[in-house]
């Protein structure tokens, strides 16, 4: 238990960063407040940066694959915690005909009663003839799902997914993994990839975690996080991008492709580019490239219904 709490402490700390970000002009997020208490503490440049080319590459690789499917189509937020993705896909009329978030029950609990209790974002959720079942834990809509459920339990999730989130596993499905998968152990994630991978015939997955953790940056990354009894189970996948590749087109999926986010950052639009590094002046970028060098963003596709998910990526 400590080390689930661990992790979901981790949770809470990306949100205060992503607000943070939001708060010092790094992109727009009208719902974040709702969700994210203020904090107290400030972050580096560096990080604020790299949390803008996380959140906008993977919105830059979701739209394109809801545009590819016409909104015909389901999401999956794999380990989602806070994520705000389901109101600002509404605002940009492009919501899919499902979201459903999953996470450990304290988190899910958190989010639900944020929910309930904020009017900016309980009116934005569809239902149908206006019901919208709460429990303690969990969430549905005619659009929207929240749900409990440990991803090591493949029967649990499925049955959360399919059973009472009627997810069509026929109809193109993304799913989203925001620096989830490194704590689970490695033959587990693999299974939940290969599961998907079967389960869904047409899928595309995005997934944003650690990389190049074998030197000393990352051992050191590692031993910081013990120190809070948070344990990388999973960092065997992350020890290259070829190995966050291969745990995808070893498990069912057609192909896959991975980009440190240095890398990505410097495919994203310049002009966004330009406008960012103007908030805050960093005198020393080795720092950022060191950092940027041990994330990655990997995204993978199975397509048989040949909706075009082959052709989506960065540039």
């Amino acid at each position: 238990m400590a080390c689930e709490d661990a992790v979901i402490a981790t949770n809470d700390d990306a949100a205060q960063c992503k607000r943070f970000a939001v708060e010092k002009g790094y992109w727009t997020d009208p719902y974040i407040s709702q969700i994210i208490p203020k904090g107290f503490s400030t972050h580096a440049p560096e990080i604020n940066r790299g949390y803008f080319a996380r959140v906008r590459s993977i919105q830059i690789l979701m739209e394109k694959f809801l545009k590819s499917t016409q909104c015909n189509c389901q999401i999956v937020n794999l380990g989602a915690g806070f994520d705000t993705t389901y109101w600002k896909l509404k605002d940009a009329a492009l919501s899919p005909k499902s979201f459903v978030e999953v996470d450990f029950p304290p988190v899910t609990s958190r989010k639900c009663h944020f929910i309930k209790t904020k009017k900016a974002l309980i009116e934005k959720i569809s239902s149908e003839d206006d019901e919208i079942m709460v429990s303690k834990t969990e969430m549905h809509a005619a659009d929207y799902h929240i749900v409990a459920a440990n991803l090591k339990n493949i029967p649990e999730l499925e049955k959360k997914l399919v059973t009472e989130c009627h997810l069509d596993k026929d109809l193109p499905t993304l799913f989203l993994a925001e620096c989830v998968l490194v704590y689970i152990e490695t033959e587990r994630s693999q299974q939940l990839i290969r599961w998907i991978s079967d389960t869904f015939n047409t899928a595309f997955f995005i997934n944003y975690e650690q990389v190049n953790m074998m030197d000393r940056f990352g051992q050191v990354m590692m031993d910081n996080l013990k120190t809070r009894d948070c344990y990388l189970h999973g960092v065997s996948a992350c020890a290259s991008l070829d190995t966050q590749m291969k745990r995808f087109t070893s498990n069912g999926w057609t192909s896959a492709d991975s980009l440190e986010i240095s890398t990505v950052y410097n495919c994203l639009p310049q002009a966004e580019i330009q406008r960012i590094e103007r908030i805050e002046m960093m005198d020393e970028r080795e720092l950022m490239h060191q950092l940027f060098s041990h994330y990655c963003l990997t995204w993978a596709y199975r397509d048989l219904k040949d909706v075009g998910l082959a052709q989506i990526g960065l540039t």
